[in-house]
């Protein structure tokens, strides 16, 4: 008998399911809590290619998003069109 094992992307921690709506969340926090199951570089090139939330510039050397566009894009990555002003 063969055994096949499916791989499940990990769910986001609880700590970014309590996070509300209007908050901030910083691309560490995003890799680290596991709420994205990509590298920082793939990151990048799906934010780029408007395949990701666009991050906002809060200062010279601090970027975040909105944790209400990372939930939408949560919900339906595969059809996330970035259209979320």
């Amino acid at each position: 008998m063969q055994t096949t094992t499916t791989a499940i992307a990990s769910q986001p921690t609880s700590s970014f399911n309590q996070f509300p709506d209007d908050a901030l969340i910083r691309q560490k926090q995003l890799l680290q809590m596991n709420v994205v199951p990509f590298s920082a570089t793939t990151l990048w090139r799906k934010i780029n290619s408007g395949l990701f939330p666009q991050p906002i510039k809060v200062s010279e050397a601090i970027t975040a998003w909105r944790v209400s566009e990372v939930r939408a894009w949560l919900v339906d990555p595969q059809n996330y069109g970035g259209n979320h002003d």
